[in-house]
C-alpha cells in the first residue's frame, strides 16, 4: 500500500519543502518508489528539483482543475515529482463551484498510486484549499515545526485543521508526527521550544529528531539538489535517514 504523506503547516519558513525533498531523497535510496507532489504555487519544490515552472505545460493545476492526469517528470535524482507553478494560485478560486472539489488531488492519485511506495505532497503555508485538497488525499500528515516559540504558537490551529478533515472527508487520515526544524542547541529559546513541543505534542504523535539549522540546505537547494547529494557527509543527512527509516514503519 502506498504512503501518502503530506507535509503540512500552515507557517511559512518551517523547512517544508526542504524536508520533503530530502525525506523522498532518503526514502529512495533505501529502495522506495517515490513521487513528490508540489502543491504550493509558489513552486519551490519544483525549483529545488531543478524545473523552470514558468516553462512547464502541465502542472498539477491542470490535474485538479482540468481533471487532466498528474504530469509526472521522472528520475530526478532518483524521484519522480508533478510539478507546480504560478496557476496554481488560481485554482481556489477555479474550484468555488466545482463539484467534489476536496477530492480533486485523491482522485489525481488514483491512477498512479500503486506505482509509488511513498508520495509526498508540499504543501503551502496556508490553511486553504490547497492544503485541504492534500490533507483530503493523505495517508498520513508529518508537521515541520520551527523551534521557535512565535512558529510554535499556531499549532493549536493546525491541529484543528487536521481534526477537522478526520471528522468528515478524510476519517483515516493519521499524523505521521512532528519534525522540528531549524534547531539550535545553543539557542535556549529553541531548546525550551523543543521541549515544549516534546510535552504537548508527544500524545498526538510521533516527535522526531530535531533537524539543526544549516545554510547547507540552502546552498543544497540553489544547487537544485538533495542535501546528501550535494555533501554527503554533512551531519544533517544521518538525521533525514534515521526520519526516513521511521516513516517505513507507517502502516
Amino acid at each position: 500500500m502506498s504512503r501518502i504523506i503530506t507535509v503540512f503547516n500552515q507557517a511559512g519558513g518551517v523547512a517544508k519543502t526542504t524536508l520533503t525533498q530530502n525525506l523522498g531523497y532518503q526514502l529512495a535510496q533505501l529502495g522506495h518508489r517515490v513521487l513528490l507532489i508540489d502543491i504550493d504555487p509558489q513552486a519551490s519544490l519544483t525549483i529545488f528539483m531543478g524545473l523552470v515552472p514558468r516553462d512547464l505545460k502541465q502542472t498539477v493545476h491542470d490535474a485538479i482543475v482540468e481533471e487532466l492526469p498528474l504530469p509526472i517528470h521522472s528520475g530526478i535524482h532518483g524521484m519522480d515529482l508533478a510539478p507546480a507553478n504560478i496557476s496554481l494560485s488560481t485554482a481556489e478560486m477555479q474550484l468555488v463551484s466545482a463539484s467534489l472539489r476536496d477530492f480533486r488531488l485523491k482522485e489525481a492519485i488514483e491512477p498512479i498510486e500503486d506505482d509509488y511506495d511513498f508520495i509526498l505532497i508540499d504543501c503551502p503555508p496556508s490553511l486553504g484549499l490547497l492544503s485541504y485538497l492534500s490533507l483530503v488525499a493523505a495517508t498520513h500528515v508529518l508537521v515541520p515545526l520551527e523551534t521557535h516559540f512565535k512558529a510554535f504558537e499556531g499549532t493549536g490551529e493546525l491541529l484543528k485543521t487536521i481534526a477537522r478533515v478526520r471528522n468528515k472527508a478524510n476519517r483515516k487520515l493519521l499524523i505521521a508526527g512532528f519534525v522540528p526544524t531549524k534547531y539550535d542547541a545553543r539557542n535556549s529559546q529553541d531548546t525550551r521550544t523543543l521541549a515544549a513541543i516534546t510535552e504537548q505534542l508527544g500524545s498526538a504523535g510521533t516527535i522526531f529528531p530535531p533537524i539543526p539549522r544549516s545554510t547547507a540546505f540552502v546552498d543544497a537547494s540553489e544547487s537544485r539538489m538533495p542535501l546528501a547529494v550535494y555533501d554527503k557527509g554533512h551531519p544533517c543527512v544521518s538525521i533525514l535517514k534515521k526520519i526516513a527509516l521511521s516513516l517505513e514503519s507507517l502502516k
